[in-house]
């Protein structure tokens, strides 16, 4: 089985493959957040640009966009979804890990989406990055268990 880098527990092709084929079939702003951190993982730069809103053109950013799919994505984290002020609006709150220089660091946002002509697009999100994490400390999932053990596998 070829488990979906998303962190469901659905096969890739049941899960987030469908909507890089076809954006439209995102039927939630966790679905379509689900499936841009599984394009950065997969490389899927073009999806990833398509994604946003077309009012944030994306594609002038194609650099900083590509350079962010570069990044050695390890596991994503979904916080909490939550409706915004009507139908078409949606908040994902999500942590994603990622490596960088041997130490895991981590990408924590609230991201916001709307739906326009019956698509889901990302059109911005507040964040900020966690320090790095050492070896020996605490695991940032809060498991308890030391972070090499845990996460940091």
């Amino acid at each position: 089985m070829n488990t979906c880098p998303c962190g469901s527990t659905k096969e890739y092709r049941h899960c987030c493959e469908p909507i890089h084929i076809d954006h439209g079939a995102a039927e939630t702003p966790e679905q379509l957040m689900r499936s841009r951190y599984t394009a950065h993982v997969l490389g899927l730069v073009d999806f990833v640009i398509d994604t946003y809103h077309p009012s944030c053109c994306a594609n002038t950013q194609r650099k900083q966009i590509e350079e962010s799919v570069k990044s050695e994505w390890s596991h994503l984290e979904v916080l909490k979804s939550e409706s915004g002020v009507d139908e078409n609006e949606g908040y994902v709150t999500f942590k994603a890990y990622f490596l960088d220089q041997g130490s895991t660091l981590c990408l924590e946002e609230k991201s916001r989406f709307i739906r326009e002509n019956q698509f889901w697009y990302y059109i911005d999100g507040v964040f900020h990055e966690h320090k790095k994490v050492g070896r020996n400390e605490p695991c940032t999932c809060n498991s308890g268990k030391k972070y090499k053990k845990c996460c940091g596998k």
